[in-house]
């Protein structure tokens, strides 16, 4: 389990770090750390010309690697977890296991380095003075300004109303970068180099059953390692199971490595999740509570917290990297239960990009990277348009698409917006997540993306760790692979149906379906505020979005409102207080 942490690894260019710099550094610390300043504890080393500053909100020094730690020279801290926190003696190594960033420091030398997913980010930039590397990107911009001031990326920020999150390595700060994935940044008597590993490439699928076996073998391998020191944890984990794919993996697992686990589910008894959790939960014979969801009087409208108020909270949690559109965990002391879910788990199925195709030719995947990029090309201005399609550009010329899209799953889905995002629950504790797992994506990536596309790889891993999970049926979409399958051979056996995906009728969501009032709130912020906007998106463009009395693409206005008051200086700042809450009223259909 882990807790948020936060890093701050500062390199003089010529002899000594200024002593306003490391004041600066301590006065920020509670601006960039979204917990209550009564929580966070630090630490600090201090050596010939650099300096190694770490937080953390966890209540005590029991976690291991500890916040900071010594080895030989060196000292090491790690944002995220270990799978064998021994290994943080190996640090900086890409073959250790875990899900984490490596942050090390000796005399006249400092050392950050990403994961392969970049899940654990590292955002860098440099002064005349100084080299600044840090886990919190608004912490790295107040380290490099000479003043309190924040001064924002415009032009970079047009990805987060293009998509509400990040398809680059930019950050909402003028100078601040992100590390990219399987990198490593070292300072050496001043001097900065940074190196890249390039992400795996994929084999070819294999061409036989015995083959298919040994090539997932080291990904089942890479898995049963991520989960296996949870066996010593002293209480079973919690599993949150569903009647999907990913989930169906993770209960398998835990079965395979002798885990104590249980399993809840939640939805009505006639749900199919309910239905195939409870046989899947029979079969491995673990404890399965079902939590159906409240049954209340239908009600014809909502309160909502003004969208001032949320869009603070998202600011401050994921430092503009994430649209208050995305309903982001809310603060909750520390805990150090173990759960789980299913998340990321599109990693062993070539990402959530290709899961969206049906037309897997040269063209329709190139065209989804364009439109990918590319999203509402008519709001944006001609620099902006421009600037996104010179960051496709890389990737449209990747010789494969299909792995270009798997790669950019990992590099920005996973690495920029579920980066940003999970910050949220970090502050509370973090899910043990294997599908974020170093090896784990390694492992995956290794493999032919079409094959893995197929759903074979999981099928197989699932057969693999549980085999009487083999009839169990499954929710949604038959597997991909068994389409067209109508001969059984003697070797193999169809996979089990399906049980179609049931729509429950609550698909009434206030931040889809916003109302007027909400609306309103939204446009008169936009609008208000054009002229902060205009270097990225055309003013006649954002007015005919918000022509209508409810605007239509709710993602977008939310997205929008958040760049918004980034902007015009809603965070870092104080709380807004004093904001009514709004009522949204349920569409009426007749009108």
């Amino acid at each position: 389990m882990t807790a948020m942490r936060v890093y701050l690894g500062l390199a003089a260019k010529h002899e000594r770090i200024p002593a306003p710099v490391l004041d600066r550094v301590r006065a920020a610390a509670e601006t960039a750390f979204p917990v209550p300043p009564e929580v966070i504890r630090g630490r600090e080393w201090h050596g010939r010309g650099v300096s190694l500053f770490a937080w953390t909100n966890e209540p005590d020094d029991s976690r291991r690697p500890p916040l900071l730690s010594a080895h030989g020279d060196r000292i090491v801290g790690v944002n995220g977890h270990l799978a064998d926190p021994a290994d943080v003696s190996r640090l900086p190594d890409d073959t250790v296991g875990g899900c984490f960033s490596a942050w090390i420091a000796a005399d006249g030398r400092l050392t950050a380095s990403t994961a392969i997913n970049r899940v654990c980010p590292v955002f860098h930039a440099e002064t005349p003075e100084l080299h600044i590397v840090g886990s919190r990107a608004l912490l790295v911009h107040l380290a490099a300004r000479p003043d309190d001031r924040v001064e924002h990326d415009v032009l970079a920020l047009q990805w987060m109303v293009r998509q509400g999150f990040f398809l680059s390595d930019e950050t909402p700060y003028k100078g601040v970068t992100a590390l990219r994935p399987n990198s490593r940044l070292d300072v050496r008597e001043g001097r900065r180099e940074i190196t890249e590993t390039p992400l795996p490439a994929a084999a070819p699928p294999p061409a036989s059953p015995r083959a298919k076996r040994r090539a997932v073998a080291e990904l089942a391998d890479a898995l049963l390692a991520t989960v296996a020191p949870l066996r010593d944890l002293g209480e079973p984990v919690n599993l949150a199971l569903t009647g999907g794919r990913d989930t169906r993996v993770l209960a398998a697992l835990l079965h395979a490595a002798k885990v104590p686990f249980r399993v809840t589910t939640n939805g009505l008894d006639t749900h199919p999740d309910v239905i195939i959790a409870r046989e899947i939960a029979a079969r491995l014979k673990v404890p399965h509570t079902v939590i159906a969801p409240p049954q209340t009087a239908q009600k014809d409208a909502v309160l909502v917290e003004h969208p001032l108020s949320r869009a603070w909270e998202t600011l401050r949690t994921c430092e503009g990297m994430t649209s208050a559109y995305e309903s982001i965990v809310s603060y909750l002391p520390y805990s150090g239960r173990p759960t789980m879910s299913g998340q990321s788990g599109e990693t062993l199925r070539a990402g959530s990009l290709n899961l969206l195709q049906t037309d897997l030719s040269e063209r329709a995947l190139r065209r989804r990277i364009s439109t990918t990029f590319g999203k509402d090309e008519k709001l944006f201005t001609v620099a902006a348009n421009e600037h996104a399609r010179e960051l496709a550009r890389p990737w449209l010329a990747h010789p494969d698409p299909l792995e270009a899209l798997d790669h950019i799953y990992v590099w920005y889905k996973v690495g920029r917006w579920q980066a940003s995002a999970r910050a949220g629950s970090l502050r509370r504790g973090d899910p043990v997540r294997p599908f974020l797992d170093n090896r784990v994506v390694r492992a995956a990536l290794g493999l032919d993306q079409a094959w893995r596309l197929s759903e074979e790889v999981i099928y197989t891993l699932i057969l693999r760790f549980a085999p009487k999970l083999r009839d169990v049926l499954i929710e949604g979409k038959p597997w991909w692979f068994a389409e067209g399958m109508t001969k059984r051979r003697p070797w193999s056996r169809l996979p089990a149906g399906n049980l179609p995906t049931v729509r429950t009728g609550g698909g009434w969501s206030w931040r889809t379906s916003p109302g007027p009032a909400l609306t309103d709130a939204l446009r008169e912020q936009v609008l208000g505020s054009l002229d902060a906007l205009s270097p990225i998106v055309r003013p006649d463009e954002v007015r005919a979005l918000f022509a209508d009395r409810v605007v239509a693409k709710p993602a977008l206005a939310w997205h929008l409102y958040t760049v918004s008051t980034l902007l015009t200086g809603l965070y870092p700042g104080k709380q807004p207080e004093g904001l009514e809450e709004i009522r949204v009223s349920r569409p009426d259909p007749g009108r």
